[in-house]
Formats: structure tokens, sequence, C-alpha cells
């Protein structure tokens, strides 16, 4: 069954439809959510909050873009969102615990992270490469994930984003630009 046709079923309450729709994009979903999260815990419950939305949402998709758009656009707009919540959970977090109660020293290290799909060699200048992206601006990074980590086209990029492909094309050039000087300064500091 195609995409679509697995909507209209599931739409109908279909659970081995559904089960269908998830084995066709549950990795494509997750590698999205984890390329935004950078934590596998956090990739796997925003993954299945994108299903269970698909699940209850079915009925209203319109076929306005592809199916893997929406589902793309599901899958980054929850990812975001999630950002979002951790970064507001840990903020009083942060501050509190960022120095030192005895000597004042800063003790907080950001945790590292390292996608299981690369190749062990390249671990640190992935962990480097994940840790650049997560600092760039939301669009961007979204962007930059969907053109440069799971080949999406340009213009698969703009329906995804719901922006023109002149903006992709100047939020790609941003995140190029963001990445080269936040890896410059890492490999700089790396290097002292």
């Amino acid at each position: 069954m195609e995409a679509m046709e697995l909507l209209h079923s599931i739409a109908g309450g279909d659970e081995k439809a559904f089960k269908q729709f998830y084995e066709l994009f549950h990795e494509r979903v997750y590698n999205v959510c984890l390329s935004h999260l950078q934590n596998e815990a956090d990739a796997e419950e925003v993954t299945q909050d994108v299903f269970v939305d698909i699940f209850n949402n079915a009925a209203k998709f319109k076929g306005d873009a592809a199916v893997t758009t929406w589902v793309y656009r599901i899958a980054v707009n929850k990812s975001v969102d999630k950002i979002r919540y951790n970064s507001r959970q840990k903020r009083f977090a942060f501050v509190t615990s960022i120095f030192s109660k005895d000597t004042g020293e800063v003790i907080h290290h950001p945790p590292e992270f390292n996608h299981p799909g690369i190749v062990y060699e390249q671990k640190e200048k992935a962990a480097k490469l994940f840790a650049a992206i997560a600092q760039l601006p939301e669009k961007q990074q979204s962007a930059f994930v969907l053109k440069q980590v799971e080949g999406l086209s340009q213009r698969e990029v703009a329906e995804v984003l719901e922006v023109s492909e002149k903006a992709v094309e100047s939020l790609l050039q941003r995140a190029k630009t963001g990445l080269r000087k936040i890896l410059g300064e890492l490999y700089r500091e790396s290097k002292d």
C-alpha cells in the first residue's frame, strides 16, 4: 500500500495500516529527531509522539503536500518543541548547578553526543559537528539536518519548513557560515 492509502486506512482506525506506516517511516522520523535532539531517549520519546500525532490526525491530512513532507514537518516541529521544553526545564537547574558551591569554579560540562550511525573512527568529528549544529538557530539547524543529514532536496526542505526554496538556500548558507565559525573555534580550542 502507498503512504497515502495507508493514511486513509489509519484515518478509519486500521491498526494494521498504522503498523505498516510506522515501519515505512520510523527510521527516517527517528533520525530526524535524533539529529535535532542529540539524545537517544528524547529522540525515541519524540518519535513516539510523532506517530501518535499521525494516528490522531490522519483524517486531517488534506494532501496539500507529499505524505513524506507532512511526516518530516511533524518530526521537525515535535523535535523543536522538545528542545524548547528541555531548555525551559533545564534553565533554572543549569544556573544553580553551573558553579561549585565549595570553590566557585564552573562544574557544568555538556554531555557528549554520538550518533549511532557514525563509524567509530569518525565519532569524535561527528560529535563536534553535532555539537556545532545544536548551536545554530532553529530554522538553520532544521534546514541543515534535513538537507545534509537526511538528504532531502532543497524543494523538499522548503515544503517541510513551509518556506520558499530561496529561503532554504539562505538558511543553508547561513548555517554553513555559522558551522565554519563554530567548528573553527572548537578546533582552535582543542589545539590549545
